[in-house]
């Protein structure tokens, strides 16, 4: 049984989505009311376990209905781990299936970006850097993140994307290039 609820925040020009699995898995995501940008991403699978927030560049395909094959990496990884649940947080909520979409973007961090990672922060036990590419910590994530973890480093410092890394590697802290 599926059952699916939908939702308006209040004045943030946003709509909430979960779905139930009964048996299975709560998904959950808050996209702009036009589908551009998405804020937050959750699969919780156990309420029980502590949950990860997996902080990304920007979002893909994946919603409250469907997962693509990052969300499936990482909560993959997450389970290995022994959570119960991921929380997924990107630098840029624009959505595109290539990071080049940035660029034309009229304002690709999105409205209240910082304010969503700042909440799914509160609610993990851990804050894992997963955006690859050439980005470096933006200043504000840093002033909210006290202690950062990847999964993987690039020989740049830069946090890998989960996507194409080996499915036994632990968190790491992620020291900062400060």
């Amino acid at each position: 049984m599926i059952k699916k609820t939908y939702k308006k925040t209040h004045n943030h020009n946003k709509t909430k989505k979960t779905k139930f699995i009964k048996g299975g898995m709560k998904k959950h995501a808050i996209l702009s009311r036009d589908d551009k940008y998405r804020y937050q991403l959750s699969r919780i699978w156990d309420e029980d376990r502590p949950k990860i927030l997996f902080i990304m560049l920007n979002p893909s395909t994946a919603d409250a209905d469907a997962d693509d094959p990052t969300i499936r990496r990482v909560v993959n990884f997450a389970k290995s781990w022994g959570y119960g649940g991921i929380f997924v947080g990107n630098l840029y909520a624009f959505r595109s299936t290539d990071p080049k979409g940035l660029r034309y973007a009229d304002n690709p961090i999105g409205e209240d970006n910082i304010r969503h990672i700042q909440g799914l922060i509160g609610l993990t036990e851990r804050v894992i850097y997963a955006w690859g590419n050439n980005q470096r910590e933006p200043k504000w994530l840093c002033d909210l993140v006290d202690t950062p973890y990847c999964i993987d480093i690039s020989k740049k410092g830069i946090p890998k994307h989960p996507l194409y890394l080996k499915g036994d590697l632990q968190p790491k802290l992620y020291l900062r290039n400060v």
